[in-house]
């Protein structure tokens, strides 16, 4: 059975591993995905962060995700991480924090920041997205910021875990039909980017025996 601890251990320790795990953005990538490498970040692309947080919910482990507002110029109505541009006066730690306190209202107190997952480049919108893993030892109050989430999700990380959760769709680009594997998680499809993030965060995981549970 793994704990809170076990699993933070567990990615702390994979994190500080450099090899690449690009073959886990490719296996959640939509297929074709037009102006993307795995790996291979362009030089001109913007920085951008968000932030993975592992935290307890009752006995359970859970990650927070959110629904974006159908108003939003990029990504409207999906499903993400909590997460946006790095300003050029901070660290993509520094951002993640800060785009989580602005779209729900998360203190960073009390968080230790672990490590960061491999950067993705999202053609659509040009950002190097880097993902920053950091966990709570208690669940936080999280309230969506209105202007920019429609609703916040709180997955159990078990269901994340839970085989059947993956599956591939559809998606037309004009006349041509897009392959998405994509994560069912709390009645909402997770794709693209975001699923891609939770597929190596997957990968990081200590191995499943057991439902996660917070001791």
């Amino acid at each position: 059975m793994s704990t809170l601890y076990q699993i933070e251990a567990q990615v702390r320790a994979a994190l500080d591993d450099p090899a690449p795990r690009a073959d886990v953005h490719i296996a959640l990538a939509p297929r074709p995905r037009l102006g993307w490498q795995a790996g291979v970040i362009p030089p001109a692309a913007r920085l951008a962060a968000a932030l993975v947080l592992l935290y307890p919910i009752g006995r359970h482990v859970h990650l927070v995700l959110t629904r974006r507002t159908g108003t939003l110029v990029q990504h409207a109505g999906q499903v993400s991480l909590p997460g946006g541009a790095v300003d050029s006066d901070e660290t993509v730690e520094a951002a993640a924090l800060r785009e989580a306190r602005e779209e729900i209202g998360l203190e960073p107190a009390g968080l230790r920041v672990i490590g960061r997952l491999s950067a993705l480049y999202i053609p659509v919108s040009n950002f190097a997205l880097h993902p920053v893993v950091a966990v709570s030892d208690r669940r936080p109050t999280l309230v969506p910021a209105a202007a920019e989430v429609a609703h916040i999700l709180e997955v159990p990380l078990s269901e994340l875990r839970d085989p059947a959760r993956l599956r591939h769709g559809r998606r037309w680009r004009g006349d041509d039909a897009i392959t998405v594997p994509y994560f069912e998680l709390l009645g909402e499809r997770v794709w693209g980017a975001t699923a891609m993030v939770l597929g190596e965060l997957l990968h990081v995981l200590p191995p499943r025996e057991e439902p996660e549970v917070v001791a």
